[in-house]
């Protein structure tokens, strides 16, 4: 994508802001992103008004850093050029409704205005039921043209989504490879860690699965980092891209940071919040912009075998198709058990097939002992 449209500032000049805190809501083609500022200071400038749509890497505030200044990056990966709002760059932000970013993205799917409407959620603020219940009304305005405003949203991202996919069949020599993994152990294992929980607290294999991705490339570094000014420049963190499917069609793939230093639970929880944010249009610049390896798990009602597109500039890409029951050999017997089929897409110019199969015999390996995980 090529540029956003800051929909909102939650601060102002002057206002004190700390590392990792959400200082304003960028509009793109998938989400409404929380941009997140990077270093602790005081904000001096606003350069970009509400309501005006801005290339990536625009110039969004001067803060006046503890040491240094520090600009504030515009979110991540964000939509064209338009014509900027009549409100002044650098002046403090209008009053606007309190409105959270899935129901901010709702109300421009039905055409409506979230500056006519009360809240009833905490302190005033907009609900998605406040947006559903203004569009049911009469006067509401819903209808045909609210269903062409999500067709032109959904059209958007695809023709996003279909961009980098050109780019990256046309820039990254691909190869594939793929090994079929027991998961017989991990299953059972996963089972009974699972009979011990609430229901709201088991772990799903795709937990599993993250996980040996994570451990796995701290064994095979080619296949964690980036491909960029004509060299691999390789991650120290393992921040995995997960592949979400989105309700209204296409896709997103937000980070879970750090995945191979937190546990499954941790791990768990952090891919249940990560997958409803993305549904509810709500992810931060951090997550859309860091990932270092991407993972598409297609789960219980995808194909048996998926092969990846490499997202650039990243050089590798994990799928796991559906799991089935397959013939096994267990002493003089054969039985049935639980396999998936696991394929790599990597960058040929970052890593070769020998590391690719190393890389795909770590996270067999690692499966086995699902304890030590």
């Amino acid at each position: 994508m090529e540029a956003g449209t800051l929909i909102k500032w939650l601060v102002k000049p002057g206002d004190a802001v700390r590392r990792g805190d959400i200082v304003a809501v960028v509009q793109t083609e998938k989400a409404d992103v929380d941009v997140e500022v990077f270093t602790t200071g005081t904000v001096e400038t606003i350069h970009v008004a509400q309501g005006q749509k801005v290339p990536v890497g625009t110039l969004l505030a001067t803060i006046h850093g503890e040491r240094e200044e520090a600009a504030v990056p515009p979110a991540a990966p964000a939509p064209t050029l338009g014509a900027p709002s009549a409100t002044a760059p650098g002046a403090p932000p209008a009053s606007r409704a309190r409105i959270s970013p899935a129901a901010r993205r709702r109300a421009g799917e039905l055409g409506i205005d979230p500056e006519r409407l009360r809240g009833t959620g905490p302190d005033g603020s907009i609900t998605t039921a406040d947006v559903e219940a203004a569009a049911s009304a009469p006067a509401a305005g819903g209808g045909p043209a609210s269903a062409a405003v999500a067709g032109d949203r959904s059209a958007a991202m695809r023709r996003a989504i279909a961009a980098a996919m050109t780019r990256s069949h046309r820039e990254i020599p691909h190869y594939y490879l793929g090994r079929e993994i027991d998961l017989d152990s991990a299953l059972r294992w996963l089972s009974e860690q699972n009979a011990k929980r609430p229901v709201t607290e088991r772990i799903l294999p795709a937990a599993l699965l993250l996980r040996s991705v994570a451990l796995a490339v701290r064994e095979v570094p080619e296949m964690n980092g980036f491909w960029t000014d004509g060299a691999f420049r390789q991650s120290p963190a393992v921040h995995l891209g997960v592949a979400i499917s989105l309700r209204e069609g296409g896709l997103v793939a937000p980070a879970l940071h750090d995945a191979d230093r937190k546990g499954l639970e941790e791990l768990m929880r952090d891919l249940s919040d990560l997958v409803a944010r993305a549904r509810a249009g709500s992810l931060r610049s951090s997550e859309v912009s860091d990932p270092t390896i991407t993972v598409t798990n297609l789960g219980d009602l995808g194909a048996e075998t998926v092969y990846g597109v490499i997202f650039p500039p990243q050089v590798a890409l994990v799928g796991f198709g559906r799991v089935t029951e397959r013939a096994r050999v267990r002493g003089e017997t054969i039985v049935p058990a639980p396999a998936v089929t696991a394929t790599l897409a990597a960058d040929h110019r970052a890593s070769d097939g020998h590391r690719g199969g190393v890389f795909l015999a770590a996270m067999d390996r690692l499966l086995q002992k699902p304890e030590a995980l």
